[in-house]
């Protein structure tokens, strides 16, 4: 048996149907091709030294193409190998792009102009690609363990309670890697895993690596892409990873900007994110997470569901309940506790009420 379709039996098998998101179960089946293997197998005529509106514009009708020709929706044949990435593709475009946009930073939606390239690092405190950890998890929803996570160093959100912060506040921590010894990350975990699950930190400051990381890696059964992401990055930076991600574990934290900017340190994060949502839908699917904070059922909570529902539609929700106070939380008096059992369920049955729960 090849080892394509050992992995596809063993988790039919084992793990219960993924009915609420086909798309990705039929990667894990090998019925289907991740998104980037058509991106970086499909060329494109453009010139790299173009001016950057120009490359835009080719890039987006690129896409579309991909979309519309039916390539995404073609099935492997028994024991076919996949499509070989070919130089000037789609995905090597994109890292023209990315290569652009983290010249003078403007991959989050802060668009700090950061010079990275020259060493000087983005309000995030990235400046080169760092990994804090990569291993293959085991606690993540059901649909991705055991999941292969890649965790960076660094973040673009100052959340007070980030349980992470080891992680997100110390962007100089953890091990500078090249593109070429991610792809061998994920060649080491790879008859073991699900899927890639960029995440961090947040993985926004670290697009063209991951692009990158796509372009060179190299499997008989290519992994689902899993962007593991806080969300609030611009359009820019999302029109990139169409057309490479599978699926999307997106977080939303707030219902409003003030709680925002108070407790993650960001403006403008409810257009930005419920914007991000709604365009990661359209490209791929979508698994959203919702951590219920203390004293947020109403102002939070209660406003993210609702908007999910009334644009974007039931979706799997995983409405959390492990809040506990850390980093910074015991400075702030209303997230200085764990939420109540009344206030978990409060949301909890919003979420259900309104469809976002109980479609597995």
């Amino acid at each position: 048996m090849s080892p394509a379709a050992l992995h596809s039996s063993v988790f039919s098998r084992t793990w219960k149907p993924i009915i609420h998101l086909p798309r990705y179960a039929q990667i894990l089946e090998v019925e289907r091709w991740p998104q980037y293997i058509h991106a970086r197998s499909m060329p494109v005529d453009f010139d790299p030294a173009a001016d950057t509106g120009t490359l835009w514009a080719v890039h987006d009708g690129a896409v579309e193409l991909l979309r519309t020709s039916g390539a995404l929706d073609a099935r492997p044949g028994e024991g076919a190998a996949p499509p070989e990435p070919v130089q000037g593709s789609l995905l090597d475009l994109k890292i023209v792009l990315a290569d652009r946009l983290e010249a003078e930073c403007q991959l989050c939606e802060r668009r700090c102009k950061a010079a990275r390239a020259e060493g000087k690092a983005g309000t995030c405190g990235v400046v080169e690609t760092r990994v804090s950890s990569s291993f293959m998890h085991h606690g993540e929803e059901y649909e991705l363990v055991p999941s292969h996570t890649i965790f960076f160093s660094g973040c673009n959100l100052e959340c007070q309670f980030c349980q992470n912060h080891d992680i997100s506040r110390r962007p100089l921590s953890g091990a500078r890697v090249t593109p070429e010894l991610g792809a061998q990350l994920i060649h080491e975990e790879e008859m073991g895993s699900r899927n890639v699950n960029w995440v961090g930190g947040d993985p926004i400051p670290n697009v063209p690596f991951i692009l990158k990381v796509l372009r060179v890696v190299d499997s008989p059964r290519p992994h689902a892409q899993v962007f593991n992401s806080n969300m609030y990055m611009t359009e820019e930076t999302l029109k990139l990873l169409d057309g490479t991600m599978d699926l999307y574990l997106a977080d939303f934290k707030y219902g409003n900007d003030e709680c925002a900017e108070r407790l993650s340190r960001v403006e403008n994060y409810f257009a930005v994110v419920s914007r991000n949502h709604k365009l990661a839908s359209e490209q791929a699917e979508l698994l959203v997470r919702h951590l219920v904070l203390p004293g947020h059922v109403d102002c939070c909570s209660i406003p993210v569901l609702d908007w999910l529902r009334e644009n974007i539609g039931p979706l799997r929700v995983n409405v959390m309940d492990q809040y506990r106070p850390a980093y910074r939380a015991r400075e702030h008096e209303d997230i200085n506790r764990r939420p109540t059992t009344a206030e978990f369920l409060k949301a909890y049955n919003h979420a259900a009420a309104l469809g976002h729960v109980g479609l597995d």
